[in-house]
Order: C-alpha cells, then sequence, then structure tokens
C-alpha cells in the first residue's frame, strides 16, 4: 500500500510498510541499478536503466544451447551425491573462477557441501545482512523505534545502489522503511544511514555474538577512499548460511521480526542469480552484492526440502559469474527437490 506524506519541510515522499508480500515496481529497480556499491558501471544496463540481460532478444543458438547445458547438468547429477556432483562442476570451471560455496539442508544438517566456505571475500552489499540483523535486535531492545521519522539530508546521499539519493533535501522518512530500502533496493544511503545510527562498532559486536568470526564491517557504503587503501568489508559462505538459518529459525530477535526479515528477503527482485534457473514457483529469500570484482547471492531455497546457499564467485565477468551461480543453484534445487 502506498500514500503520501506531506512533508513540511520537504518533499512529499512515498511511505513504503513493511507488509507480507510487497513488491516494489519493476521499472523503479531497473532505474537504479545503474552503478554497483562503488560507483562501478553495470555492463548489464543500457544509458536509459533498461536491463539488457533480460531484454535482449535471445538467439536460437545460444537458448538452445543453454537448454542443452542444463538437460547435461540434470542428466549427469542424478544418482549422484551432492558433494560429487558439485565437485565434478567446479572442477570443470575455468582457473582464473574463485568460487566459495556452502549449502546446507535446513531438515538435515548431516546433507550440506562445503568449498572454500570459510574464505573471506569482500562483501558488496552482503554486508547489509548483518546491519538488518542489529536494526532488528535494537527494535526488539526498544532502542529503534521502526516509526520514527528521519529527516533525509543532501550530505547523507551518496551513489551507486538506491532511490534515496534523488529524495528532496530534508525529505521524511520512516526507518522501517530505510530499512526495506537497504535490503529491497540494496540501497546504499539508506544502509549508510543506519550504519550511522547503530554504529559500526556495535554492528561488528552484534556479528562476533552470533558466532561469526569472519565477517566484518570496516567502511559506509561507496567508500572508494577506503577501498583504495585496502579496508574493505568481507564475508564468508559458511558465515552467510548461519546467519540465514538463524533467521530462518527464529533464532534473531523475535519470531515476528525473523519473519519479517524473511519477507523482506522474499522481494528481493534481482533474479540473476540463485533463482534464474529455478522454477518461478519456487520461493527464494535471499540477498545479492555485486562490485566489479565479486559478485554473490546468499539466500533461503524453499524446496520440497529447504536449504540455504551461499556463494561468491571472483576472477571471471559478471556474466560468467551470474551463471556460475544459477548453475550451483540449480543443482543444489535438484538435489534438494526430493
Amino acid at each position: 500500500m502506498h500514500f503520501k506524506v506531506k512533508n513540511k519541510v520537504g518533499a512529499q515522499v512515498p511511505t513504503l510498510f513493511l507488509l507480507p508480500k510487497r513488491r516494489s515496481v519493476q521499472s523503479t529497480w531497473c532505474r537504479f541499478l545503474k552503478t554497483d556499491e562503488c560507483g562501478f558501471s553495470n555492463p548489464r544496463l543500457n544509458t536509459v536503466g533498461v536491463d539488457t540481460a533480460r531484454t535482449r532478444p535471445v538467439k536460437v543458438g545460444t537458448l538452445f544451447a543453454t537448454l542443452l547445458l542444463l538437460f547435461v547438468m540434470i542428466t549427469q547429477t542424478t544418482g549422484q551425491s551432492l558433494t560429487d556432483s558439485l565437485t565434478a562442476y567446479l572442477r570443470r570451471l575455468p582457473t582464473n573462477a574463485q568460487v566459495s560455496v556452502a549449502v546446507e539442508s535446513l531438515a538435515d544438517s548431516t546433507r550440506s557441501f562445503h568449498h572454500q566456505a570459510d574464505e573471506r571475500v569482500p562483501s558488496a552489499s552482503l554486508i547489509k545482512l548483518p546491519i538488518l540483523i542489529e536494526a532488528m535486535e535494537r527494535i526488539k531492545a526498544g532502542q529503534l523505534d521502526p516509526d520514527e521519522i528521519h529527516i533525509l539530508t543532501d550530505s547523507e546521499k551518496t551513489g551507486g545502489d538506491g532511490i534515496l539519493k534523488t529524495y528532496s533535501h530534508r525529505s521524511r522518512i520512516a526507518y522501517r522503511d530505510i530499512i526495506r530500502l537497504m535490503m529491497i533496493h540494496s540501497d546504499n544511503t539508506a544502509t549508510n544511514i543506519l550504519i550511522n545510527e547503530l554504529g559500526m562498532n556495535a554492528i561488528n559486536q552484534r556479528i562476533r555474538s552470533l558466532g561469526l568470526a569472519k565477517t566484518q564491517l570496516n567502511r559506509v557504503m561507496m567508500d572508494t577512499a577506503a577501498v583504495r587503501q585496502g579496508r574493505e568489508n568481507y564475508v564468508t559462505a559458511r558465515e552467510m548460511n548461519q546467519l540465514l538459518t538463524k533467521i530462518y529459525q527464529h533464532q534473531i530477535a523475535t519470531p515476528a521480526l525473523c519473519d519479517q526479515m524473511l519477507d523482506i528477503l522474499k522481494q528481493n527482485e534481482n533474479r540473476q542469480t540463485i533463482p534464474r534457473l529455478l522454477p518461478n514457483t519456487v520461493v527464494v529469500a535471499h540477498k545479492t552484492g555485486i562490485l566489479s570484482y565479486v559478485r554473490g547471492d546468499v539466500g533461503i531455497i524453499y524446496a520440497p526440502q529447504p536449504f540455504v546457499l551461499s556463494v561468491l564467485v571472483q576472477g571471471v565477468s559478471t556474466a560468467e559469474a551470474e551463471r556460475i551461480i544459477s548453475e550451483i543453484a540449480l543443482m543444489c534445487y535438484n538435489h534438494y527437490k526430493g
């Protein structure tokens, strides 16, 4: 449900509520994904902001090759264990592809696979998942009021993904909407507002309290100077799975807030990675991340046997990384669908 709040000191701004099954507008999504979080051009978008990876015509030969590849993947993995099929797949990849994978059943902890799952990888926007968790813990403790209004200033706006950078100076927006924008639109301005409100040290302390030893928030979004100095945000595939599992099992904040987090993650409309090759009926609660040098996706796949999957790819083009993530997701889905 959208409606306008009259702003006495700024512009009218849309209010977004944390309601189940909200869907953001496709045109808005395409418009604001022109750059990654460090300001690099996204090669999948043309100059008018239309995702050419979704709109360009598919050649018959390309479509046939893709279908043939999927058929081979399915037939070759039939009867194989998940470990055998994924190991064989990873061995066939180009040597320059650096892939971290963690996949675990949410029903049977013995059914899992890990490959370089403890490797620290630049997080891109995946770091927004622990920021979301800290925000929910603050709401539980009564230290953050989701209905409190934040007055947006021009000095807070930053580039890359997001729509808050287009809002007028002194626009009014509730913290619950800032949280949603950070996750659904991967809004960098919203993320930086939350980092400043919650505190970087507090976010990292929360990460440690949850048992994550390698995940680290070291800079705000779009801090290119920090990147040049070697200060990056880091995650691992295994630790992202741990966070997702805790949310799924209602072990963070409150069960109601966990359900809200899951609902937000389900509204991610970026389907270039984990959901790409899965049946459209399969629900995926996930968070994506993209930089010019890393592509990642972490999520819960609601297969007949639900599972968590985190994949981070470095060393190849964005398009190649997206293909790798989507194919790994399909292989895992075929294993867990029963």
